[in-house]
């Protein structure tokens, strides 16, 4: 089957004149033409515009090495560190993450608030869940991606890559085994008011350790159990409301959480006691 080009039909080529075989003066098929002819031929032929010239977007060899990407820093965002930046805590993963955090309540719902507003969905599961209603409420009533189950009976999550979870474990200081436990792309938050005798065994199988003011007895065994440096256990116990020691491995991080207006107006000011 024959096909025929833009401007031809089967007897010949239209020029302006609509002559058959005519060209139009200054068009680029005409030998001799000159750079700048060119252009305009394909402009009066209907070939486009002519756009601005701009340089090209190029780099020397040398200039490449001053790019910087900002890569791994997607997340919730839990607060600020020292230096006043922004601390992103990765929850959503293709790997099973713990988390413990030592702590408030009122950290640990800053925290599930902000992993929703990222798209996780979020089941929490308590033995206090009128602690948790009003946060409920305000997210529409569990319509939101959020629930409240009683302990031990929170359902399986069917967490997937487009439908990440995270579990809230407000369990008290002694919670139990959970029946849902951390997998891909569902992460575990497991909330401990004070140390307590399981807390070893929960802060060996964390891979992130959150914790804020404690008593100087607790805050040597945290110590102990996470290697700490006598720097940082002096300063547990003084640690203000609103500021979390972060550890993971041999790094540590302190991050100070600042409630958005709409996070005060859910669960006051930042506070260490609940």
């Amino acid at each position: 089957m024959s096909m025929t080009s833009p401007g031809t039909t089967p007897s010949g080529t239209y020029g302006t004149s609509g002559a058959p075989g005519s060209v139009p003066p200054g068009s680029p098929d005409v030998p001799g033409a000159s750079a700048a002819e060119r252009p305009r031929g394909l402009l009066r032929s209907g070939f486009g515009l002519i756009g601005p010239r701009h340089g090209r977007h190029v780099l020397s060899v040398e200039q490449v090495d001053s790019l910087a990407l900002p890569i791994g820093d997607d997340g919730v965002v839990i607060g600020v560190d020292a230096g006043g930046r922004p601390a992103v805590l990765g929850l959503n993963r293709p790997t099973p993450y713990d988390v413990v955090l030592i702590g408030g309540l009122w950290t640990a719902q800053v925290l599930a608030l902000r992993a929703a507003a990222t798209g996780a969905r979020v089941a929490v599961e308590t033995g206090r869940a009128q602690a948790w209603m009003q946060m409920v409420h305000a997210m529409g009533g569990g319509q939101n991606g959020m629930s409240v189950h009683d302990v031990g009976r929170v359902p399986p999550q069917g967490a997937s890559a487009g439908n990440p979870v995270l579990v809230v474990r407000d369990c008290g200081m002694r919670p139990p085994r959970g029946r849902v436990v951390a997998g891909p792309w569902q992460s575990i938050l497991t909330l401990l008011p004070y140390l307590s005798p399981v807390a070893p065994r929960l802060l060996r199988q964390a891979r992130l350790v959150g914790v804020q003011r404690v008593s100087p007895d607790e805050a040597a065994e945290i110590g102990r159990a996470l290697a700490l440096p006598r720097g940082d256990v002096d300063s547990l116990p003084t640690l203000t409301d609103g500021v979390t020691l972060w550890c993971a491995d041999r790094d540590r991080q302190y991050v100070m959480t600042q409630p958005t207006d709409a996070e005060t107006g859910l669960f006051g000011t930042p506070r260490r006691m609940d």
